[in-house]
């Protein structure tokens, strides 16, 4: 069964609950990097079951979503009111072929791309903030329900890269342990 839209809603806003949501994305770039470094090419495109997102894939999403999140925000900005159009993140994923983008470029890209959303909202009035545009499938979102949407889709993505970055690494060391025992025991 898909999740609702307020599911969504609840349990992205759910992974930030209780803080700084300026602060959560500011660590995203430096977490998705730590969680990817030592792993090939080949583990960053692997799928960790059937029709879920590689690392890869998840990277470039975000990156992606990092370039929409801008583009929100500013039309909000510009025209407090707006309709915000949802996009369909699989489609993106296929068209734009995210499983074949070099990570490395996929976090510098997102990394740039937020700096630079994030000094935009750091010198917004604070009276902007409650600035709204009207999502077509969740309703009205303003920019500091936006600000912390993001800050929990960061969150969703970077612990989805976590966990499959600390399966691969797990999996990748236990063959040199096996075959470091049976060397061991031959001696």
């Amino acid at each position: 069964m898909a999740e609702t839209a307020q599911q969504y809603i609840q349990r992205i806003l759910g992974h930030v609950e209780g803080q700084d949501a300026i602060k959560v994305q500011g660590k995203t770039a430096g977490r998705l990097q730590k969680a990817v470094h030592g792993l090939t090419p080949r583990q960053l495109k692997w799928h960790p079951e059937a029709g879920k997102w590689s690392i890869a894939e998840i990277i470039a999403h975000l990156a992606d979503a990092e370039i929409v999140a801008g583009w929100r925000m500013r039309l909000i900005i510009g025209a407090n009111g707006t309709t915000i159009q949802p996009f369909d993140q699989n489609v993106w994923a296929a068209a734009f072929r995210y499983n074949d983008r070099d990570v490395r470029r996929s976090i510098e890209l997102f990394r740039v791309l937020r700096e630079n959303n994030l000094e935009m909202l750091k010198k917004l009035p604070p009276e902007t903030w409650d600035n709204y545009g009207m999502h077509l499938e969740r309703g009205k979102e303003t920019i500091a329900h936006l600000a912390r949407m993001f800050a929990g889709h960061d969150t969703n993505h970077v612990l989805q890269v976590e966990a499959i970055a600390t399966r691969l690494k797990k999996e990748s060391k236990t063959p040199a342990k096996a075959k470091s025992k049976r060397r061991n025991k031959r001696k």
